[in-house]
């Protein structure tokens, strides 16, 4: 069982999150915090998370100086950092000090989940919104930029799949568009990356981008 604890000052922000996880039987949402102070004193007291699911702008103590201290009395505790804030900067900052991963509030329910899942296996995971921003950005700068293509071999449906997830539609989303199941897209998404060795979805994206398997 995976221990969460929520770290958001916006009730309604933090009860939403909650619904969205309490269903999980892999997961346990172990505490609340409407500020990083009350955070560390939980901990301190013994309630100790696997995952501290935190917001940045939070009063008294922000999610940023949280993580700080975190790192220093619960080191073995992952935190994954939840904000509306998309800049580059920042996102590099959280990492750097040692954030495991960085979402924006806009993800899916899906995504979320699989997020958790990633932190909690020892992976740093980055949402598929800002990944496909950031790529993005790099790709301007690629125009002129010449790579043997290596040999990978798409199929038609392959091809569509591949387009709709650097649109940054979830699984359940592209099922619905192309009028088959998730799990047929899961295959897919699978494929994709098992083809062109990518770590990650993340990394799919940028592989597909620089091999122009897709258009940037």
């Amino acid at each position: 069982m995976v221990k969460v604890t929520l770290a958001e000052d916006h009730f309604i922000v933090r009860q939403g999150i909650r619904a969205l996880l309490e269903d999980q039987p892999w997961l346990s949402i172990i505490d609340e915090a409407t500020n990083g102070n009350e955070v560390i004193e939980k901990i301190k007291g013994g309630v100790i998370p696997d995952i501290l699911l935190t917001d940045i702008m939070m009063p008294d103590l922000d999610g940023l100086s949280l993580l700080e201290e975190v790192r220093e009395i619960a080191p073995e505790t992952k935190v994954l950092i939840l904000s509306i804030i998309d800049r580059a900067d920042q996102v590099i900052k959280a990492i750097h000090m040692g954030a495991k991963g960085y979402l924006l509030k806009s993800v899916s329910k899906e995504e979320l989940l699989y997020a958790l899942r990633h932190v909690m296996s020892g992976q740093p995971y980055i949402c598929s919104e800002l990944s496909l921003k950031f790529l993005s950005k790099s790709s301007a700068g690629m125009d002129n930029y010449k790579d043997k293509k290596p040999s990978i071999v798409l199929s038609k449906r392959e091809k569509e799949v591949l387009h709709l997830i650097s649109e940054g539609y979830t699984n359940k989303e592209i099922a619905d568009m192309l009028y088959t199941s998730r799990r047929t897209v899961e295959g897919h998404r699978q494929n994709l990356i098992d083809k062109t060795n990518a770590k990650n979805t993340a990394e799919l994206i940028k592989i597909a981008i620089k091999y122009r398997l897709i258009d940037a």
